[in-house]
């Protein structure tokens, strides 16, 4: 199964799992207060406890969750991988279909609904497949449009220009809203830049044409943070579920982290949405630490052993490869 294209899946699913326990914590000093209690390593798949988030800014969505489970975010980039090893392309219809089985009522999915879902699910439920619009998502410009480019991403075998229309697709099935459009399609030419060979730093560079003029400046200056500093970021660009927030924070971090395990930690210190975040920063840093090592497996295996649908993205990575 390992491929540069299972490995920035995983590494999406992974990271996003991983943020679930601390999630919504707007309070970076009660991250580290929770941090320095637990020690090393004691900042990923926790258990949501509702006692974390007492007198501090932040919102406990998770309390029927459990450790290793999976954000919203997490469950559209599953989707979406599932869908694509099943149909073998994209179709808009069947995974409109599939989205509204999953997020809708009765559906698997069991959890926080955040305001584009809800309001895509509200555009979709009445109606029957043929008769659902292409750009079924509200005007938001909300992480939700970037949770399933890592397996659109990473299943495409065309070229960056093929890619770029079937992104904006996509995303308008959520996020019917232009600077969502251009956070995602710049978001999917980084990951599909280093997917095809470019280091971190030109591959990030190279996407800031398709940010945008609202995005673009934010990713520059981002990107001329040159001292890792997660917390700093989102003091700057905000730590919310906007894309021009959180976008910002995952291109300073994937410029500036070591490795895949210290980037999701530093994204989880950095408080607020974290899980939005993590599907692109853990896309990005594990397609680039399997390009710097071709032996080991950038994601740690203690992680991927915790993450509680490893079977079902582990089975569908190998059908798209």
């Amino acid at each position: 199964m390992k491929s540069l294209n299972s490995e920035a899946i995983l590494g999406a699913l992974v990271a996003d799992s991983a943020a679930l326990g601390l999630h919504w914590i707007y309070d970076p000093a009660r991250i580290a207060e929770i941090e320095a209690a637990r020690g090393p390593g004691g900042l990923v798949f926790l258990q949501p406890e509702e006692a974390n988030y007492a007198g501090v800014k932040g919102y406990f969505a998770h309390g029927g969750k459990t450790s290793g489970e999976s954000s919203s975010y997490g469950e559209v980039c599953l989707l979406m991988l599932k869908h694509l090893a099943r149909h073998g392309r994209f179709n808009r219809v069947e995974y409109q279909s599939e989205y509204r089985a999953c997020f809708g009522p009765g559906g698997k999915y069991v959890g926080y609904i955040d305001s584009p879902t809800r309001l895509t699910l509200r555009t979709l439920l009445p109606l029957e497949p043929r008769d659902f619009p292409a750009a079924s998502g509200p005007d938001d410009d909300q992480h939700p449009s970037l949770a399933a480019i890592p397996s659109l991403v990473a299943a495409h075998a065309g070229t960056l220009d093929e890619l770029l229309p079937r992104v904006d697709e996509v995303v308008r099935i959520t996020n019917n809203n232009e600077t969502a459009v251009a956070a995602a399609q710049c978001s999917a030419a980084a990951l599909f830049n280093l997917l095809h060979g470019m280091p971190m730093p030109q591959a990030l560079a190279h996407a800031l044409p398709l940010a945008g003029s609202v995005l673009r400046p934010l990713l520059e200056e981002a990107l001329s943070m040159s001292k890792p500093d997660g917390v700093g970021a989102t003091q700057r660009f905000g730590s919310a579920c906007h894309v021009t927030e959180g976008l910002p924070v995952v291109f300073h971090i994937a410029q500036t982290a070591s490795d895949y395990r210290s980037a999701v930690e530093t994204n989880i210190r950095a408080g607020g949405d974290s899980c939005g975040r993590s599907i692109m920063l853990g896309a990005l840093m594990a397609a680039h630490a399997a390009r710097q090592s071709t032996c080991e497996f950038p994601v740690p295996f203690q992680w991927l052993a915790r993450y509680r649908k490893f079977m079902e993205a582990a089975d569908a990575c190998a059908a798209i490869q």
